[in-house]
């Protein structure tokens, strides 16, 4: 199988273990949902044998991200538009209560990161840059999640992300008229009830946005319709 997608060497962290390094890999958007992902490609790029990769990308399998295919191959997998619907609610209901926690901080660190990435975003959109804004979402997102100080509520969203491909998704709906702006003017809501230490208004607004994001994924041609089992 002859790998055709672009990728750079350096574009590899090479302190983390091998498992995440493939998993940040196929979630970085180099490649294309439906793209072959060659085992040799893959021991060659990571300096390690065909074993360890066959192993990781059976873990991949098991989390949604790839397809394994007998005598065929690996392949980048993106979810189903049902898959997609059921994991924004759950995103939702996370990241709505992750919000509410935050608020009931106060004034901590993390709303200061929230400003500056706000700010951050302002530049983006004036320079319509989707690659650094989907990169800002990403920054905003996280810092609420972990800005929650929940440790068992970030394994759960971490695991939840890895299935959605949300990267992918970003850049996909950031190339929508009027989306980036939008979305940053959703964010400043949210950061405006976390400051006020409004648990409910803070929360109210996270699920806002994120059904907002929901509905311009859905909206997209590229994502992929429900399958139907037979």
């Amino acid at each position: 199988m002859q790998q055709t997608e672009n990728f750079k060497d350096d574009e590899v962290i090479d302190d983390l273990p091998l498992l995440d390094r493939v998993r940040q890999l196929v979630l970085s958007g180099s490649f294309s949902p439906g793209a072959p992902l060659s085992e040799v490609f893959l021991s060659q790029a990571f300096e390690v044998s065909r074993t360890p990769i066959r192993e990781t990308l059976k873990q991949l399998q098991h989390e949604g991200l790839v397809d394994i295919r007998p005598k065929v191959g690996t392949f980048i997998r993106e979810p189903t538009r049902r898959e997609i619907v059921e994991l924004f609610q759950i995103k939702e209901s996370l990241e709505g209560l992750a919000a509410g926690l935050l608020a009931r901080r106060g004034p901590v660190p993390e709303l200061d990161v929230l400003e500056h990435n706000i700010e951050e975003s302002d530049r983006a959109t004036s320079a319509e840059d989707a690659v650094r804004y989907a990169e800002l979402v990403h920054e905003f997102h996280r810092t609420i999640i972990t800005g929650a100080d929940n440790s068992k509520l970030v394994e759960h969203y971490d695991r939840l992300m890895n299935q959605l491909a949300y990267h992918r998704l970003v850049l996909r709906t950031a190339e929508h008229p009027g989306r980036i702006k939008a979305s940053t003017s959703e964010h400043r809501v949210v950061l405006s009830m976390l400051r006020d230490k409004d648990s409910f208004g803070a929360e109210a607004a996270m699920r806002n946005h994120v059904h907002a994001s929901a509905r311009e994924v859905l909206t997209d041609a590229r994502t992929a319709p429900v399958q139907l089992h037979t």
